[in-house]
């Protein structure tokens, strides 16, 4: 059953359109999402589809009654002073403002009884319009969703990010719409939350329309992917990497219509040029007693005009030249290290006063070259030990060494310290050694372009700003960056961007980021926090995965392995290190002793 569809729908902000020619389809049982750059009016288009926001030009046809379709944002204008529960109840705004009738009258009562007249006529209304039952489901659709009962009467601000999104479903579901739109519904969730929402978005059996940049998620959930430009959509069947894979299909088959094209074009150009040399011989040798000359002229002015149709053919059917996407330039040197390690943790221990939360007795160290992954549950500690690892809070116990020529970035501070009156291009270029033009270049890459640069930072949007923190941040000679979940606000074209620029990057990376996809392509090692236990993993994101799902007979094994050779490595780089040209005997045989470990554990297994 069709729910929603929209042809050729235009929409202008003040006079400038947003974008035109968007068409998207909804039916019964689809998931349906909506990518695109920031700024595209993605969110502008979902409203448009629901009568939010007037369209210019186009139609619209929703077969569904208004209370069988529901919104959920991105965040709650209403959500501030509100509890969880009275979030969720504020949906149905007469109900809701009766129970807040009640509850006042009812701490009123306490010390005037001549309110109850009142009181016991609000009473019955609410309980004639079957506000009892009503509370009752909210109660229900709550449990449902797994919101447990000791956050219902918190304020809805101190939840965490994937409460808050339960919270949000929660109201959208209480009238059991038959079609959900989603804004952004993964912002802020950590690893679990993530694949708890997949898995109920899979199990809905109504339809859902979604915006989302989370790029994994899209390929767990969607049955279709509309991709918004200003010129319009493109529909592609399946998920995220269905429309990778047939993006880069339609690249590969407009460059080859494209040259296709350029050698029709010289051909043709060519044989008019021979045809109206031939002509203009033929027509100067042809006169009223040379018949045949004449003939001779008027064929070839036959096929030269000929050729003229075929080359305006062509030209009114002409494709561009598919553009590469702009790539970063400038090579930095990494700094020249005495040391491999540029920062150890010896048996770090930390806990904040009054809290159970604690790191006990860190060891693990972050080398040159290192990409590491940062990931855990929210409120596992991931923040905190980037403050530990940045110096920003001190250990309680236990030894933090910086190298001396160590540089630290950290993308939250480069966020802060933004200067709201200075424009784009000078924001990036303060404390760096890169020219305009380099800047300028630079900043193209990461879609600021032409005058846009010349932007005061005061006017950007919130993903805006962290573009500018990143690319001052990765030019600001540092030789390790920190980043805490950098990609919140940013859309797709703008992560690949990241992940290019990491993956060359000379010096080290400490990245907490939900973006599997991102960790995927960039981190060669993983810390991992979970229930307080600590993990350090030497290897790839996706190794680090696969090494979870083994099961508990052979991750024992695999645990011991991954030790020894940590072990291993650093008792190498100890030698490597020493400025002794004297073998030292008992390190080589510490080394057998752990190489012939090693491999015992692995033919076992």
């Amino acid at each position: 059953m069709l729910f929603i569809k929209a042809e050729n729908v235009a929409v202008d902000i003040k006079g400038n359109v947003l974008f035109e020619n968007a068409s998207v389809e909804v039916h019964e049982g689809e998931r349906v999402a909506i990518i695109g750059k920031n700024g595209i009016g993605k969110t502008t288009f979902m409203k448009s589809l629901i009568g939010y926001q007037p369209i210019a030009k186009g139609t619209l046809k929703n077969q569904l009654d208004e209370g069988q379709w529901s919104w959920m944002d991105q965040e709650s204008d209403a959500s501030h002073g509100f509890t969880t529960r009275q979030l969720i109840e504020s949906d149905h705004e007469e109900l809701f403002q009766l129970k807040q009738k009640l509850q006042n009258l009812e701490k009123q009562l306490e010390t005037n009884n001549d309110l109850m007249e009142t009181y016991s006529g609000f009473l019955q209304e609410y309980m004639e319009r079957s506000g009892y039952e009503w509370e009752t489901r909210i109660e229900k659709q709550m449990n449902s969703l797994g919101i447990p009962n000791r956050v219902w009467d918190l304020p809805f601000q101190q939840l965490s990010g994937g409460q808050k999104t339960r919270a949000k479903l929660a109201k959208a579901m209480i009238n059991q719409p038959k079609l959900l739109l989603l804004d952004e519904p993964t912002n802020h969730l950590d690893a679990e939350s993530l694949l708890w929402l997949a898995d109920w978005m899979k199990s809905f059996k109504g339809a859902i329309l979604f915006i989302s940049h989370e790029r994994d998620f899209i390929d767990q959930v969607a049955t279709a992917t509309y991709e918004l430009t200003p010129s319009g959509t493109k529909k592609y069947a399946g998920g995220y990497s269905f429309y990778k894979e047939q993006k880069d299909l339609e690249r590969q088959t407009l460059e080859a219509t494209y040259r296709r094209q350029e050698i029709e074009r010289k051909n043709l150009v060519e044989a008019i040029s021979n045809y109206r040399q031939w002509f203009q011989k033929a027509h100067n040798a042809a006169g009223e007693r040379n018949p045949f000359a004449k003939r001779k002229a008027n064929k070839n002015m036959t096929r030269f005009k000929a050729k003229e149709k075929a080359l305006e053919r062509l030209e009114n059917n002409r494709v561009e030249r598919p553009k590469d996407a702009p790539s970063i330039q400038v090579k930095l040197e990494a700094e020249n290290f005495g040391s491999k390690r540029m920062i150890s943790f010896d048996e770090v221990s930390f806990s904040y006063k009054g809290s159970t939360f604690g790191f006990n007795e860190l060891t693990f160290g972050v080398e040159r070259e290192d990409r590491i992954a940062v990931v855990g549950q929210n409120g596992s500690g991931k923040t905190t030990l980037l403050k530990l690892l940045t110096g920003q809070i001190d250990p309680d116990s236990g030894g933090i060494i910086h190298h001396p020529n160590l540089r630290i970035g950290y993308f939250m501070q480069e966020l802060d310290a933004l200067h709201e009156e200075a424009t784009i291009l000078e924001e990036v270029m303060s404390g760096t050694e890169l020219t305009q033009t380099e800047a300028r270049t630079i900043l193209a890459c990461f879609l600021f372009r032409g005058d846009t640069v010349f932007k005061k930072i005061s006017e950007l949007s919130m993903g805006e700003r962290c573009r500018v923190a990143f690319v001052k941040l990765y030019f600001s000679q540092a030789n390790l960056l920190v980043f805490d979940e950098p990609t919140n606000y940013l859309d797709i074209d703008t992560r690949e961007r990241i992940e290019d620029a990491l993956s060359m990057y000379p010096g080290a990376v400490v990245l907490v980021s939900h973006d599997s996809y991102l960790l995927r392509k960039v981190a060669n090692r993983v810390i991992s926090l979970q229930d307080q236990d600590f993990t350090f993993y030497p290897g790839s994101y996706e190794e680090w995965m696969n090494y979870k799902h083994l099961d508990s007979s052979e991750q024992a094994v695999e645990n011991e392995v991954q030790r020894l050779e940590l072990e291993l490595a650093y008792l190498l780089m100890e030698d490597e290190e020493s400025e002794s040209l004297q073998p030292n005997l008992e390190k080589i045989e510490k080394a057998r002793e752990l190489q012939m470990k090693i491999a015992q554990l692995k033919n076992s297994n």
